[in-house]
């Protein structure tokens, strides 16, 4: 809670601000159990997986759901390739 605080406070001074509907959580755990993290008396939000840089980060940090994103984004892009080459 300290570190959260403290960059807060550094951003506040840099004119910045913290947009907490926008800011997610994520736990890499060895117990299931979420965080609760309090900023301006609200709770950021806890969450298992999201996309950072377009690459798929999950908490239990393997890559199955970024291959699988993967082969269905090059799937796409070659059937819209196929598709506009013979029509």
């Amino acid at each position: 809670m300290l570190l959260i605080d403290k960059l807060i406070e550094i951003g506040r001074c840099c004119v910045m601000e913290m947009n907490v509907e926008k800011t997610k959580l994520m736990r890499i755990p060895k117990q299931p159990f979420p965080v609760k993290i309090m900023t301006d008396q609200k709770q950021l939000e806890n969450v298992e997986s999201f996309t950072y840089l377009g690459s798929m980060l999950t908490n239990d940090g393997r890559c199955t759901c970024e291959i699988k994103s993967r082969i269905a984004m090059a799937r796409r892009g070659l059937f819209l390739l196929a598709h506009w080459t013979w029509n």
